[in-house]
């Protein structure tokens, strides 16, 4: 008969261990998780901006100075500015162009519209006459609306040796433009101020016109 001893365990053998699925405090596992977070907000933040555009008009093709603006000559576009001063100086895509508005400058196609360069068009009451002036002859806080008066200093000196005399030939006018030429850094030997004269002191016109065509245009700003 054989007998049989049984075998003891070896106490120095290692115990088998269970794996464990990695828990909330692993490193790894918490950095994957502040990763996709902070992408989330990246990309949060980046979509908002691409979306912080403002819709404005720009112009479909070139307008020359005093020409008039509707729907027509408009084009929509979006564009972002650095902040919200700049963008209110353009005229916003939400605002049609004010009734019988005129350009005191001209624009080129594809420009942005500011609101400076629109202007009431005048009554039917005045008359828009052109005037040019020489630069220096010009006060530079001339802008539309202001009221001037017209002096003509003549070129031929008047009789008797004395010097020439300048003469006012229009008073109390007002500036319906002062239209700029499309390069604003370009030097200018003379500019043209447009002015209205009301149509009951037409008759001025003549000796006006007549005196600015022999004479050195001055322009003095009153108000």
């Amino acid at each position: 008969m054989t007998t049989t001893i049984p075998t003891r365990p070896d106490v120095n053998a290692p115990h088998a261990t269970r794996s464990r699925g990695p828990g909330w405090r692993n490193p790894r596992l918490l950095l994957g998780v502040l990763l996709v977070a902070a992408s989330v907000v990246l990309g949060a933040r980046l979509l908002a901006a691409a979306d912080d555009s403002v819709g404005v008009w720009s112009v479909a093709r070139d307008l020359p100075a005093g020409a008039a603006v509707d729907q027509g000559d408009l084009v929509r576009r979006q564009v972002r500015f650095p902040d919200s001063e700049t963008a209110n100086g353009y005229l916003a895509a939400g605002d049609d162009p004010p009734e019988a508005a005129i350009l005191n400058r001209p624009v080129s196609a594809g420009e942005l519209l500011p609101r400076a360069a629109l202007a009431e068009r005048t009554g039917p009451d005045l008359l828009e006459v052109p005037i040019s002036v020489a630069a220096d002859d010009l006060p530079a806080t001339v802008r539309q609306g202001s009221v001037v008066d017209v002096w003509v200093t003549p070129k031929v000196p008047a009789s008797g040796g004395s010097g020439p005399r300048a003469v006012r030939v229009l008073t109390d006018v007002v500036v319906v433009a002062v239209p700029r030429t499309s390069d604003g850094f370009a030097p200018q030997a003379s500019r043209q101020v447009i002015v209205g004269v009301p149509v009951a002191r037409s008759d001025d016109l003549a000796t006006a016109l007549g005196g600015m065509a022999d004479g050195r245009v001055v322009i003095a700003r009153k108000g």
